[in-house]
């Protein structure tokens, strides 16, 4: 397969109380019980069929306020650089974020969810269920951040959101 261009088209868009991006806590772990929505464009109320049984859904979008592209740089829990493949950062080649949140309810085309970490107004690419048996794992590693302390983890990554 030679074609290294893809398209893309949002199907949706996320509201949540987060407008500044110097303010967004940093992981969905550190937005306990933040609440926001994704507003589905209706014509993928279909799809949607089997997901209110799910707690959690995986939330795929586009950084679309993200500016810059970045193969290292200093995360917010490392004083040194580290390459972007092996951070969550929104300053990547192709601006694809990923969060686990809580489904609260489906009402027909909204997902009400907690523990937001996004932007609002940010486009929606895809979502995916959080499914135990094939995602959670055993005896894994975590890089660079596992020799980060929860509770500096927790500091840090809750930032100044005031909500």
């Amino acid at each position: 397969m030679s074609d290294d261009k893809f398209t893309f088209q949002s199907i949706g868009v996320i509201h949540s109380p987060h407008s500044d991006t110097s303010k967004v806590p940093i992981q969905p772990v550190f937005c306990h019980d933040i609440e926001g929505s994704v507003v589905l464009d209706p014509g993928y109320i279909e799809g949607l069929k089997g997901l209110r049984d799910f707690s959690h859904i995986y939330l795929f979008y586009f950084f679309h306020r993200s500016q810059k592209t970045c193969l290292q740089l200093k995360p917010y829990l490392s004083d040194q650089p580290q390459g972007i493949f092996s951070t969550r950062a929104p300053h990547r080649p192709n601006k694809l974020g990923m969060s686990l949140v809580r489904l609260a309810r489906i009402e027909d085309n909204i997902l009400h969810v907690k523990d937001i970490d996004i932007l609002d107004g940010t486009p929606v690419l895809d979502i995916k269920p959080y499914i135990q048996r094939f995602d959670s794992r055993d005896n894994t590693l975590s890089g660079w951040q596992d020799s980060v302390s929860d509770e500096t983890a927790a500091v840090q990554g809750l930032r100044d959101f005031k909500g």
